[in-house]
């Protein structure tokens, strides 16, 4: 498994280290925020630091709830989404991919919970988390 990039607690993740680590896959991040920001303008982000995994995630929420996690790696990033084990029809009736929706109905659980992460490379890699965006705009 890859180490995520952003592990200076020191380093706030700006513009300039993120096109240092996402190199072309920088395209896509801008993409995914104005996207984001046109289609869901009531959510919100945040960088923090966690020193559990001893690294900088951004955290995107409407209002309390977390829509989704967002994680930096070499040359790409990454969008996890959590849901309770109770959204598992609609994530295996839904038109994800088949390697998405086995990963949830497969994946670890914590607790009532399982999470779903996607590699995001280039501007196409985000029609996933887009899908994903809409899953749990709509799951109660």
């Amino acid at each position: 498994m890859e180490d995520p990039c952003l592990i200076n607690k020191a380093e706030y993740p700006d513009d300039k280290i993120l096109k240092h680590y996402l190199g072309d896959a920088k395209d896509a991040w801008d993409v995914f925020f104005a996207f984001l920001e046109g289609d869901y303008p009531n959510h919100s982000g945040e960088w923090r630091y966690y020193n559990d995994g001893r690294s900088w995630l951004y955290k995107i929420t409407k209002k309390t709830k977390t829509l989704c996690w967002v994680s930096v790696y070499r040359g790409k990033f990454t969008t996890t989404f959590y849901f309770p084990d109770r959204a598992e029809s609609l994530i295996a009736n839904s038109t994800l991919r088949k390697k998405y929706i086995e990963q949830f109905v497969n994946g670890r659980r914590f607790g009532k919970t399982r999470g779903l992460t996607v590699d995001i490379r280039k501007v196409a890699d985000l029609s996933t988390t887009k899908k994903l965006i809409a899953i749990k705009e709509d799951f109660k």
